[in-house]
């Protein structure tokens, strides 16, 4: 209860500190494709401060079970200056888990290959996503061959993995499509659990309410950030949200963010 009182305290504090003076690029399409399908969802919007420099960038996926929701920069995220890119993909009932994958690394390379322009900093990028986005977040961080394929080496070009109650055994929808309940856990090379080590990028995990969380999530959670751990990283922040189910958790966890983007550059 304490936990949860201060956090609604951070955020109830932070709303007057919203920056007001963002600018907008919205409909930005990030991959070159004749599809129609992917032409329609593979867009991106980009919000800054006009005159912004060396600011750092936030890469955000949303959530909704990678087959609904839609691409957006969360306003909590712009209060202190950073550059929010909201992503759009496409969903697991029109394409493959690893078309969904590739489509975001997609989306990250170009945001490296953009930051400047919009006053970021190529080299302060940070992803992070909630529910379906923490899952993509978890799966480029660690299972490097999708963000190679764009020249991107997420070990070394990444400044962070921020994953909110992101799936680490295998995606339910591709469970679903495979015929598989959505209480069989199974982890294989679609599971972010599959592929922890040590050498990843720094890493926020973020959790709900272990009584509040959708199924298992932040037991599934917990042990993966435990087996991070004993594979030898030494830079994952794990924080537990009590009083916060799957679905609010994500506005105190963007203050989580913001306070950990402070601490890594010195701010």
């Amino acid at each position: 209860m304490k936990r949860k009182l201060l956090v609604l305290f951070m955020l109830l504090s932070g709303m007057s500190c919203f920056a007001g003076s963002q600018e907008y690029e919205k409909g930005i399409r990030y991959i070159s494709t004749d599809d129609a399908y992917l032409a329609e969802k593979c867009l991106l919007d980009v919000a800054y401060e006009k005159g912004g420099h060396d600011r750092p960038v936030i890469v955000w996926f949303h959530g909704g079970g990678l087959t609904s929701g839609n691409r957006s920069c969360p306003a909590a995220l712009l209060r202190d200056g950073a550059v929010v890119v909201g992503v759009g993909y496409p969903f697991a009932d029109m394409v493959g888990i690893a078309d969904i994958l590739d489509a975001a690394a997609a989306a990250v390379s170009w945001t490296i290959g953009n930051a400047a322009k919009y006053g970021g900093n190529p080299g302060k990028v940070y992803i992070a996503g909630h529910s379906a986005g923490g899952y993509i977040v978890n799966m480029l961080g660690l299972d490097k061959r999708y963000l190679a394929k764009y020249s991107v080496d997420p070990d070394s070009d990444l400044a962070g993995i921020v994953p909110y109650s992101g799936q680490v055994i295998t995606h339910f929808a591709h469970r679903r499509k495979q015929g598989i309940p959505e209480l069989t856990p199974v982890v294989d090379s679609l599971a972010p659990l599959y592929h922890v080590r040590g050498d990843a990028a720094p890493m926020l995990v973020i959790s709900g309410d272990p009584e509040l969380e959708l199924y298992g999530r932040y037991e599934e959670t917990a042990y993966f950030v435990r087996m991070m751990r004993l594979n030898g990283h030494g830079d994952i922040v794990f924080h537990r949200l009590d009083g916060f189910g799957h679905g609010d958790m994500a506005e105190p966890g963007h203050l989580l963010l913001l306070k950990y983007i402070k601490e890594r550059n010195g701010k």
